[in-house]
């Protein structure tokens, strides 16, 4: 049983996924219970009729990659970024035969930016969130990531790819539609290095593979054939959530079909409790998944997870500068109040 959070003393976590120390202070926070958004999320606040993302308003878009189904009544498309973040335009660069000069007398180091950046439209309604289209159509979602990252996979120059939701404008979400995006880079950027590290470093100690290894029941809140649902051990945030491939899986695209509606009612049902619990708050959601180009040994040990993040408390100049992270919510009272929480779902 969890201690109550009032008689609990701080301390320090180290999660053997992120690499990451977390502080966790139980005397900066009220009870885990009482945690709600200050500012949740209207979903609603845009006009249809001006929205580009509504069915209708196709020409107002970017051009379309692909769209499902194949004819004008589509339940999901997938198009390019109106203003996106790196170029599929310019020469692909080759990152390993070293970088480009640049104009600031050679301190650091530069990269063409070429990379893909996507738009997932998950509905054709602007009113209809994520968590309201049904498992199998939140599969689909799911699927239409798979299909996009492995035609992006195609381009050698691509590293690593990013798949990433915000929900809600506090959150980083520039339009209200249900939407979430990917961005292909031609870099493994350094915090993906830091979690393959610290996969890499609970392998060599254990042999064994940190995520297919999380048993603890504090910190499970729900489970599938497939997926489980945790409160990690060092949660950065308060009421931070995995959903992670109870078999072990190195990279996102090897789902499929039947794993994806798997994982979407699961994640339907983590949205409608977190949503319940914490007053609808913003909240990101990224997909953690493995570099595009991984030896044989590193598929030993990494696996891709799903994490979600609640908008609840900001961060401050300590974070930023330390990068160490103090979280007002032990990991156990929250698994322990969203897995109390009882929801619903069918389908």
């Amino acid at each position: 049983m969890a201690t109550p959070p009032q008689t609990r003393n701080p301390e320090l976590r180290k999660d053997p996924v992120t690499n990451r120390w977390v502080i966790f202070s139980p005397a900066r926070a009220k009870r885990p219970s009482d945690f709600k958004s200050k500012s949740p999320e209207n979903p609603n606040n845009n006009s249809s009729s001006s929205c580009p993302f509504c069915i209708g308003n196709e020409h107002q878009c970017a051009p379309e990659i692909f769209r499902v189904p194949p004819d004008p009544n589509w339940k999901l498309r997938v198009i390019e970024n109106l203003y996106p973040a790196l170029s599929r335009k310019l020469e692909h660069p080759n990152v390993q035969s070293g970088d480009s000069s640049n104009d600031l007398g050679g301190w650091g180091r530069v990269v063409p930016g070429f990379g893909f950046h996507d738009v997932v439209i998950e509905t054709p309604v602007h009113s209809v969130q994520l968590s309201d289209l049904e498992p199998s159509e939140i599969g689909d979602v799911l699927i239409a990531y798979k299909r996009r990252i492995e035609q992006i996979k195609q381009f050698d120059s691509i590293k690593y790819i990013q798949v990433f939701k915000n929900h809600g404008a506090s959150a980083g979400a520039s339009m209200s539609h249900s939407h979430s995006q990917i961005i292909a880079l031609p870099i493994v950027p350094p915090n993906v290095s830091a979690r393959l590290d610290g996969m890499k470093e609970y392998f060599n100690q254990t042999g064994k593979c940190s995520l297919c290894e999380v048993q603890s029941k504090d910190l499970l809140i729900n489970e599938t054939s497939h997926f489980i649902t945790i409160a990690p051990f060092a949660a950065s945030f308060p009421f931070e959530i995995w959903i992670t491939p109870r078999y072990h899986s190195s990279h996102f695209d090897e789902l499929d079909k039947e794993k994806a509606v798997d994982l979407g009612r699961l994640l339907k049902l983590i949205l409608k409790k977190m949503a319940l619990q914490l007053n609808n708050p913003p909240f990101n959601f990224m997909i953690h998944d493995s570099p595009v180009q991984v030896t044989d040994s590193e598929l030993l040990y990494s696996h891709w997870f799903l994490q979600i993040i609640p908008q609840l408390t900001g961060v401050g100049g300590f974070e930023l500068g330390s990068g160490c992270y103090i979280n007002p919510v032990f990991p156990d009272d929250a698994a322990k109040i969203l897995r109390e929480l009882n929801v619903p779902i069918e389908g």
